[in-house]
Order: structure tokens, then C-alpha cells, then sequence
């Protein structure tokens, strides 16, 4: 099968998790003082989190799909599976910026990330499998350090939040920081492939 359609698809999909967080920013009526923004800093402060995140994984899976020349049943359902935890993280960062980084609220964030990184990593994995040890795309991603970093920071995550909010948000915030250094792995493969011939 071709690819072109899983791209199309999730292209929309991730558009439109962006669109429902924007919605969620309420704006004050009958309040035209900068003040009156105040009580909206939390409900902000997780919007540009998660728009980040989201931006993360829209910015990856077209790297990755850079180098997929096909696909099969297993990369549509593994690609589905991203887009179901993709789609709750809008539901997360509402809840976690309404009430203002509450403990529950914060570790089902961390839950939501820590899914969204386990189901980033299967689809990984099955593309790889599909396309063999000595494709592209198995020589870029390699060992995959900073996926395994970021699954064990959203597992250290989750119960952080109940002994103080603040670690959590810190590795929440470490890790989009560790991911917006450009990823240059399959960009790298593809010009040394491209200077081969």
C-alpha cells in the first residue's frame, strides 16, 4: 500500500487536536483589563505545553514518514494507535490547566505523554520491521536513545506529581526541550544515502 493516505489522514487528525486546545482558551467577557488574563495563565501554560508536544509529534512522524516507501495492516493500526493517545491530549491539558495543576490532573497528563511515547515507539518499530534491519529508516533511528529517555521521564513523571507538581512539569518541560533540538538522525541517513549515488 501507499503511504500518501496515512500521511493525508494523519496531517488532519493532528490539525485538529490543535484546533480543540485553542478552543478551550475561554476568552473573558465584559473584561478588557491585561489582569483579567491572570486567571488564564494555567489554562495557557498547558496549551503551549501540549501545542508543543503535539508539534513534536507532527514534526516526527513526517521525518519518519520521509523515509517509509510503504505500508501494510500493522503500520495503519500502529499509526490509528498514535492518533487515539495524540487525540487525548487535549482532554489532559484542559483538565490539568482548569485546575490549575492539581496532582491528579498532572499524572494523567504524564500518563497521556507517557502513552503517546509507547505508541510513538511501536509504530517505530513496526515500520522498521516492515522495511528491514538495513533500511533507512532502521539505520536513522539506531538505538533511539531519546525515545527511551522520554518514556522513562513520563514513568518517573506520574507519581511525582503527588509529592510535588513541579517535578512533573520539570520533566515535562525537559523533555519538549530535549526533543526541539532538531533531530537530525534521518535527515543524516538520507544525504549520505543521496551521496552514494
Amino acid at each position: 500500500m501507499k503511504k500518501g493516505r496515512i500521511e493525508a489522514f494523519s496531517d488532519g487528525v493532528i490539525a485538529i487536536i490543535i484546533t480543540i486546545m485553542v478552543l478551550e482558551l475561554k476568552v473573558p467577557h465584559d473584561k478588557s483589563s491585561f489582569k483579567d488574563l491572570l486567571p488564564l495563565l494555567p489554562v495557557f501554560s498547558s496549551y503551549v505545553l501540549s501545542f508543543i508536544y503535539v508539534g513534536i509529534y507532527w514534526n516526527n512522524h513526517h521525518h519518519m514518514f520521509m523515509v517509509v516507501n510503504k505500508v501494510n495492516g500493522a503500520i495503519l493500526w500502529a499509526n490509528l494507535h498514535l492518533l487515539f493517545w495524540l487525540s487525548m491530549i487535549p482532554f489532559a491539558t484542559a483538565w490539568m490547566g482548569e485546575n490549575h495543576f492539581a496532582p491528579a490532573p498532572v499524572a494523567t497528563y504524564g500518563f497521556v505523554l507517557l502513552m503517546n511515547g509507547i505508541a510513538y515507539t511501536i509504530l517505530t518499530l513496526v515500520l522498521v520491521k516492515h522495511h528491514g534491519d538495513e533500511s533507512v529508516l532502521s539505520r536513522a533511528v539506531g538505538a533511539d536513545f531519546k525515545g527511551k529517555m522520554s518514556i522513562a521521564c513520563y514513568i518517573l513523571a506520574i507519581p511525582s506529581a503527588f509529592i510535588h507538581v513541579g517535578i512533573s512539569g520539570g520533566l515535562f518541560v525537559l523533555i519538549a526541550l530535549v526533543w526541539l533540538v532538531p533531530d537530525k538522525r534521518i535527515e543524516k541517513v538520507v544525504h549520505e544515502e543521496n551521496l552514494k549515488t
